[in-house]
């Protein structure tokens, strides 16, 4: 591609009204940010237990951080692993019922690592039509066959997998998000896990907003469903979420985990996280699993928030999550009410294609366990002006 080829592309995103361009925050406080010198309710976050800006959370960063420096200095199987990738490590097999845990420094690279190093050319992955992109780009590294099925459909999935039956595969995986990160909805995983052993297909899930908001304790869907963790293959989750650091990891069986550290190329071949960001997932991590944890009042702030939806006539999934997709359609329409809520005093961000389907573009809001419910007050007063504005067709999906 050429110098002028790629101007002619970002030409082509401005006229579609898909040009990204950043939104620099410039204080935050709790779930106020401010932008512009403008202060605003944060409603973008996926801080979801609010633990990233929690008194105890940072200091346990900066212990850490003292002790060890502000970076690792090498790869974890040079000189990169210290006591605090170890007990980490152990803490994230603990709650999620797996015998290992494997840290990435983030999200996108425990997929990419793990479906492109456990999964090959002679293999089928079948996936969710509305899974993460990095699953999408790791199965494409993978070189595996990949098939895909409608959002949550589980006839359809079922027909993919008869026909699986046909064909030379050497393993067959089926690969899901848990709780979907655009949608706010929750993948049927008794059904698929059902599927799965019926006609001998690895699962792996995928619990990056899943971990530390599903679950009567926040250990995720296989908890929120009553799944023994042992039953699924591999379990990927990140820390840059509900706990509120920075990182991914893959969960599943001990000699699963030991492959990955020594064939894995986006675990073996990068510096590793430093210390302090493990030493504060550490420190969420316990706190979710407290007396006060701040898992109830995340709940209490989505009861909230979805009792105020009903009260104002507005749809919703269904689904009981802190996401929760304002749908707008038109691009620009999508970016009008982003600036309409901003003018309001809100921050949630228009979401446009690739990122969603074409024509669904929207307001993806969060809720966070650190939101008053005054706060939640104003946004849903905001939603309900938006819904009588003739100019936009926008309903909480």
């Amino acid at each position: 591609m050429t110098m002028n080829s790629l101007k002619e592309e970002l030409n082509i995103l401005k006229g579609k009204n898909r040009y990204r361009s950043f939104k620099t925050v410039e204080k935050i406080s709790g779930p106020i940010v401010r932008i512009n010198g403008k202060k605003l309710i944060n409603f973008a976050s996926n801080n979801y237990l609010g633990l990233a800006h929690r008194f105890s959370v940072r200091w346990a960063a900066l212990r850490a951080t003292w002790q060890f420096g502000t970076g690792a200095g090498a790869s974890r199987l040079v000189s990169g692993h210290t006591v605090f990738h170890e007990a980490l490590e152990d803490a994230l097999a603990k709650f999620k019922g797996v015998e290992a845990v494997l840290l990435y420094p983030t999200g996108y690279m425990a997929n990419l690592g793990a479906i492109s190093t456990l999964i090959g050319p002679d293999d089928l992955i079948i996936l969710d039509r509305f899974n993460h992109a990095s699953i999408i780009e790791a199965a494409q590294l993978s070189r595996a066959k990949i098939w895909v099925y409608p959002h949550r459909d589980v006839k359809r999935l079922e027909e993919i997998l008869k026909k699986a039956e046909s064909q030379n595969f050497k393993n067959k995986w089926v690969i899901t998000e848990t709780l979907f990160s655009m949608d706010g909805d929750i993948a049927p995983l008794k059904e698929i896990l059902n599927l799965c052993q019926k006609y001998n297909a690895h699962l792996m899930i995928d619990e990056a907003h899943a971990t530390g908001v599903l679950g009567k304790t926040g250990k995720g869907a296989l908890e929120h469903f009553s799944i023994n963790p042992r039953e699924v293959d591999v379990v990927m989750g990140t820390l840059s979420k509900a706990l509120g650091s920075l990182g991914g990891f893959i969960g599943g069986k001990r000699e699963t985990i030991d492959y990955l550290r020594n064939k894995s190329k986006s675990f073996i071949y990068t510096t590793a996280l430093p210390a302090g960001v493990c030493a504060s997932a550490l420190k969420a991590l316990e706190m979710i699993q407290g007396k006060n944890s701040p898992l109830q009042f995340l709940r209490k702030n989505t009861e909230y928030f979805f009792e105020g939806l009903k009260k104002r006539g507005l749809e919703s999934s269904g689904e009981f999550t802190p996401i929760i997709p304002i749908i707008i359609g038109d691009d620009r329409a999508t970016l009008a009410v982003e600036d309409f809520l901003k003018e309001q005093g809100t921050f949630a961000p228009a979401i446009r294609p690739p990122t969603v389907p074409e024509g669904k573009g929207r307001i993806r809001l969060s809720l966070m366990a650190s939101h008053t419910q005054k706060h939640l007050d104003q946004v849903l007063e905001i939603i309900g002006k938006i819904k009588k504005d003739e100019h936009t067709s926008a309903s909480a999906a």
